[in-house]
């Protein structure tokens, strides 16, 4: 019997990683969720992965500061099998600016949403040797391409890691395929009323905000598609097609 793909979600517990994780078990992937403290799934989740019959084991690891080989051992000897899906989706999201911005919130920022998405896919690619060709997606933002004044040190990190899609998908070549997606506003926070979520809405080409299953659909679709490396695909109601003078919660 054929064993089921093998998938990696950091971040895979709560909000976007979960929905992430959630279709990638509807869509027959077994699952290492990664996340930096012990913590149950959230509901929605635990009832896709009942539902699925999923196979799946939680990884309590921290990116920022471990040793991302040891992260992909423990999930191959975990699972018996090196992955076949990286989706780099565990984010830090400050909220400084420029005036604010020291040495310890670019570095603290970059740990996490750079070194830390490059390295694993490294000590995936190199652990799943050169006879397989792991897919690799990293969650991205639409606002690398017009970025604002509000969570510079964010920012800088997710526009780092964004040029990298066409760096590491060239460099890995025919080891790995390489892309991101760069998601808008999907899952709000308490800091969003219902009516401003409304006009963002209405702020956005296409008249709505994207749904977190479509930037799950996305994934899916990468994580399957043969011949697509280097790709950021946009899954942001066309929120990327305009500039936005801060970020949405000020708005």
């Amino acid at each position: 019997m054929t064993a089921k793909p093998l998938a990696i979600v950091t971040g895979g517990k709560r909000r976007l990683g979960a929905e992430i994780a959630a279709k990638l078990a509807n869509a027959g992937y077994s699952l290492a969720l990664v996340s930096h403290v012990d913590s149950s799934p959230e509901p929605p989740l635990a009832a896709a992965l009942e539902k699925s019959q999923t196979e799946w084991h939680a990884f309590t690891f921290d990116l920022s500061t471990g040793n991302p080989d040891e992260l992909i051992d423990a999930v191959s000897v975990h699972f018996g099998r090196t992955p076949d899906l990286l989706v780099n989706n565990a984010a830090m999201f400050g909220q400084d600016d420029w005036e604010t911005m020291t040495l310890e919130t670019l570095l603290a920022h970059f740990r996490l949403n750079l070194f830390s998405p490059l390295l694993l896919s490294k000590a995936l690619v190199q652990a799943a040797g050169p006879k397989a060709r792991p897919a690799i997606v990293n969650i991205l933002d639409q606002r690398i391409v017009n970025p604002h004044r509000d969570q510079i040190s964010y920012t800088l990190s997710k526009q780092a890691l964004a040029t990298s899609v066409r760096s590491m998908a060239a460099s890995f070549a025919g080891r790995a395929r390489y892309n991101g997606v760069a998601p808008g506003l999907v899952i709000s926070t308490d800091d969003y009323t219902d009516d401003q979520e409304s006009r963002l809405a209405g702020m956005m080409p296409l008249g709505k905000l994207p749904s977190p299953s479509a930037v799950a659909d996305a994934i899916v679709y990468l994580a399957t598609a043969q011949d697509v490396t280097g790709q950021v695909i946009f899954v942001d109601g066309g929120a990327h097609l305009k500039s936005f003078d801060r970020d949405f919660m000020h708005l």
